[in-house]
C-alpha cells in the first residue's frame, strides 16, 4: 500500500474537490428529522450497555481562540501559496463550531453516556483498524449533530453514533467496512435500514458540512511543521511515530470528558504538544500564543497527569498495515480507569483553587535538558 500523504497535502488536495452538495441534495429523497424517533422500540441497546447508552436549533457555540488569525507556522509550499493554505484552515476552523452546552437540550442523557458510546467507537475504530482520523471525524459529527437536536433518548445514541462513524469511513478510509458489517457490532441494535436512514438525517442536519479539520488534524499539522524536512515540502509524514500517538493518546482521553467543547481543535491539539515539549515549540508550529491556550492547558493539566501515571503505549502492529501507517490507526485504551482519575484529580485542583487564593499558573514542561531523550529529542 502507498505511504499516506501527510495531512497538510490531503487538505490542500480537498480544497480543490468539495462535495456536489446541490446535486446530492436533489438527489436526495425528502426525509422528516423526527423519522428516527417515529419508532424509538425499534432501538434496542447491545444488552450490556442497555444501562450505559443513553429529535431534532442551534446554541451558543465552542468558544473561540484570542487570536482567530495567528501567524502562519507554514513554511514555504511548493504546490500551494503557504498564506492562502493557512487562511482557508482558520476559516475551516471558524466555520466548523460546536454548541458547548449541547447537553443542556437532552434532559434525559448524561455526560457519562456520551463517555461510553465514543470510547465504544474507538473500540470499532481499532477492531476494523480505522484511521484516528476516521474516529475524529465520527466524533465531530456526532457532537455537531446532537447539537441540532432536541430530547434525544439514550436508545438513539449508539444509532446516531455508529452512522457517524459509518459516514466517517467512507469519506476518509480507501477501504471502509461494509455496511453489514457496522450493523453486526452493533449486536442486532441497529439495523442496516436505520443506519441509513440515520445517516440522511445526520447529512441533511449537518448542511452537508463533512469536511472540518478534525483535532488530530491539527496534531499532524503541528508535528510536521516541528520536524520540517525541506526535501519533502511537507508532502510526506517526517515526524517520529511514537512521539505522535503519545500526545494522540492524551487527546483521545480529552475528547471523551464534555469539557473539550469548550475549546476549539487548534487550541486543543497545540495544548496537548504544550504538554509534550514547550512553549517555545508549541508557539512556532501553531502560531498560538501562551495566554491564548493558557485556559486550554489548565484545563488539560488532570489529564495529563494520568496518562503520565500509567505511561504511554508502545506502537500497536495491525496485520496489513504498513509500519509507516501505524500511529495512524485508532487504538483503544482503558479509557474510563484513566477518565475517572483524570476526573478526580480534576474536582481536586478545583478545590484547591477554590480554597487558595493564590493562582496555580499553568503546568510548565519541564527544561529541556531534563525531558525524556524520547520527546523531541531531534528539536
Amino acid at each position: 500500500m502507498a505511504t499516506r500523504l501527510s495531512f497538510l497535502s490531503q487538505f490542500a488536495f480537498s480544497c480543490c474537490v468539495h462535495y456536489h452538495r446541490n446535486l446530492e441534495e436533489k438527489s436526495v429523497t425528502p426525509i422528516s428529522d423526527y423519522d428516527a424517533c417515529t419508532h424509538p422500540h425499534m432501538l434496542i441497546p447491545t444488552p450490556d450497555k442497555e444501562d450505559e447508552l443513553g429529535s431534532p436549533g442551534v446554541a451558543p457555540f465552542v468558544r473561540q481562540s484570542r487570536t482567530s488569525a495567528r501567524d502562519s507556522p507554514l513554511p514555504v509550499l511548493g504546490w500551494a501559496n503557504r498564506d492562502e493554505v493557512w487562511k482557508n484552515m482558520l476559516n475551516k476552523e471558524q466555520t466548523y463550531v460546536r454548541d458547548k452546552q449541547y447537553m443542556q437540550r437532552h434532559p434525559l442523557l448524561q455526560p457519562k453516556m456520551r463517555v461510553i458510546l465514543l470510547d465504544w467507537l474507538m473500540e470499532v475504530c481499532e477492531v476494523y483498524k480505522l484511521h484516528r482520523e476516521t474516529f475524529y471525524l465520527a466524533q465531530d459529527f456526532f457532537d455537531r449533530f446532537m447539537a441540532t437536536q432536541q430530547n434525544i433518548i439514550k436508545t438513539l445514541l449508539q444509532l446516531i453514533g455508529i452512522s457517524s462513524l459509518f459516514i466517517a469511513a467512507k469519506l476518509e478510509e480507501i477501504y471502509p467496512p461494509k455496511l453489514h458489517q457496522f450493523a453486526y457490532v452493533t449486536d442486532g441494535a441497529c439495523t442496516e435500514e436505520e443506519i441509513l436512514s440515520m445517516e440522511l438525517i445526520i447529512m441533511k442536519a449537518l448542511n452537508w458540512n463533512l469536511s472540518p479539520l478534525t483535532v488530530v488534524s491539527w496534531l499532524n499539522i503541528y508535528m510536521q511543521v516541528a520536524y520540517l524536512n525541506e526535501i519533502y515540502e511537507m508532502l510526506l509524514p517526517q515526524y517520529p511515530q511514537q512521539i505522535f500517538v503519545q500526545i494522540a493518546e492524551l487527546l483521545d482521553l480529552c475528547v471523551l470528558d464534555v469539557g473539550c467543547l469548550e475549546y476549539t481543535y487548534g487550541v486543543l491539539a497545540a495544548s496537548a504538544l504544550y504538554h509534550f515539549s514547550s512553549c517555545e515549540l508549541m508557539h512556532r508550529v501553531s502560531g498560538y500564543e501562551l495566554c491564548d491556550i493558557e485556559e486550554c492547558v489548565k484545563w488539560m493539566v488532570p489529564f495529563a497527569m494520568s496518562i503520565k501515571e500509567v505511561g504511554s503505549s508502545t506502537l500497536k502492529h495491525f496485520k496489513g498495515i504498513p509500519s509507516e501507517d501505524l500511529h495512524n490507526i485508532q487504538t483503544h485504551i482503558n479509557t474510563f480507569d484513566l477518565l475517572d482519575k483524570a476526573q478526580a484529580k480534576q474536582a481536586m485542583l478545583a478545590e484547591r483553587d477554590r480554597r487558595s487564593p493564590l493562582p496555580t499558573g499553568v503546568l510548565t514542561p519541564p527544561q529541556s535538558g531534563k525531558k525524556s531523550s524520547q520527546t523531541f529529542k531531534q528539536l
